[in-house]
């Protein structure tokens, strides 16, 4: 690592020796005796200073590196770390300080702490990221003290790095390692590959509570003199279009993220989740254009991909050209698919412009459409009125969300799948729906 001319500063344990000296010397004046023990503490302080500073380690046998930034996920608890090697025969105690970093939230004092002579510690730094996309690392601001803590050295090093900053994926690590172990029921999710009735034959178990009715083997029961449930493998290799609205209506936030940030992170995760069942997935995002259009594969690789193409994509403050969007899939994606629409309604010009587009693909699709309601309208609701504001609040939130209902109403008239679940539920909710769907074997 590139090191910066260092500099040498005094310890507040020094200036506070210097007070005192200072101050016996000031004594002298009303008794003599004072002013001579006052040079002599000032000898010897300067004294421990030149020790200080000669038996201090040199520049060269401090090595101050970052080490490798890991994984950071949005909103979640992260780390940076940093490895300090002490070359020099003395214990150090040292502080560093990082540049700080929009996308990251991160204490201002740094890490301090000790490291042995002739040893070598990585420290590590509590950060928490605020918003997805690349995070642009820069210097890193070291002091050591000497042996005597008299004297403090500064200096620079260079820690320039760029990292990313990923949506927060920790429900498919959960639920992901279990569908790996064939444990999705222990999930919560009551139905995939473990039970069912229309698929291809796989095994037998016994039964359990909570199991259907329907999927207990008479003739296996008959056998064994004990109930048994038959195992289906449902149709694999089915296509998942996940479309996300990244204008206007999925700016706002909900808490600390943005409604687009949720809908990137259930995205993701129902695309992880659907490559343990092989499914094929396509993602495609637009706002007053096309975004991004990937076509449907399969496979850990391919999700991969895709988190990769859209881990830093924002929303834009326009409005969505839902016509164009539409149309593009319709003729990009002819053979039937689950499409996971993503996107908000809480305008009356907003409800019926993605209404009117919507329902031109569910005579071909499977069409879910993903929305997140606000926990603010609620909290409006709930709230009894004691003001004319409050009044005007309670209206408005009324009024928002007699709309809301009514187009969810058209939407599932029309034979299109809702889930209008509050934001922080929304990963789970969706992965429900998938698996429903898979289960039921939909497409």
């Amino acid at each position: 690592m590139r090191r910066f001319t260092s500099l040498w500063w005094i310890t507040p344990r020094f200036a506070g020796w210097m007070m005192a000296v200072a101050g016996t010397v000031a004594l002298g004046a009303f008794w003599v005796p004072f002013a001579y023990m006052g040079l002599l503490g000032g000898a010897a302080l300067l004294g421990f200073l030149l020790f200080d500073a000669v038996s201090g380690p040199r520049r060269q046998d401090v090595a101050v590196a970052r080490e490798p930034v890991g994984h950071l996920a949005l909103r979640s608890p992260g780390e940076l770390k940093y490895a300090i090697a002490n070359r020099s025969v003395v214990p150090l105690r040292y502080t560093i300080v990082d540049s700080p970093v929009d996308l990251l939230q991160m204490p201002e004092s740094g890490v301090s702490g000790f490291v042995g002579p002739g040893r070598r510690k990585v420290d590590q730094l509590s950060v928490t990221p605020l918003e997805r996309g690349t995070a642009s690392l820069g210097d890193l601001y070291v002091s050591v003290e000497n042996p005597l803590g008299l004297l403090r050295r500064h200096w620079r090093v260079d820690g320039a790095v760029r990292t990313q900053v990923y949506p927060d994926l920790s429900a498919v690590e959960r639920y992901g390692e279990l569908a790996r172990r064939h444990r999705l029921a222990e999930a919560g999710f009551r139905k995939m590959r473990l039970r069912g009735g229309a698929g291809e034959f796989d095994s037998l178990r016994e039964w359990q509570p909570g199991d259907e009715f329907r999927s207990i083997d008479w003739k296996a029961t008959a056998r064994r003199n004990k109930l048994m449930v038959a195992r289906y493998d449902i149709e694999r290799s089915q296509t998942i279009m996940l479309v996300l609205d990244s204008g206007r209506l999925m700016m706002p936030r909900i808490g600390e993220q943005r409604k687009f940030d949720y809908a990137v992170t259930a995205a993701l995760s129902v695309a992880s989740i659907a490559s343990l069942a092989d499914d094929k997935v396509g993602l495609m995002a637009f706002a007053g254009a096309l975004r991004e259009h990937v076509a449907p594969r399969s496979g850990s690789r391919h999700v991969a991909a895709l988190v990769q193409r859209i881990y830093d994509l924002q929303p834009r403050f326009e409005e969505s050209d839902y016509s164009g969007a539409f149309t593009h899939l319709r003729r990009r994606q002819p053979k039937r698919s689950l499409v996971i629409f993503f996107t908000d309604m809480f305008d009356p010009v907003a409800s019926a412009n993605v209404l009117s587009n919507v329902a031109v693909l569910a005579p071909r699709h499977l069409v879910i459409c993903v929305l997140m309601n606000d926990e603010a309208i609620e909290r409006a609701l709930a709230i009894e009125p004691r003001t004319a504001a409050d009044a005007y609040r309670a209206s408005v939130a009324a009024s928002l969300g007699a709309e809301r209902r009514k187009a969810i109403a058209l939407l599932q008239q029309r034979g299109i799948g809702v889930i209008d679940v509050p934001a922080a539920n929304l990963t789970v909710s969706l992965i429900n729906a998938y698996i429903e769907v898979k289960a039921r074997n939909l497409l």
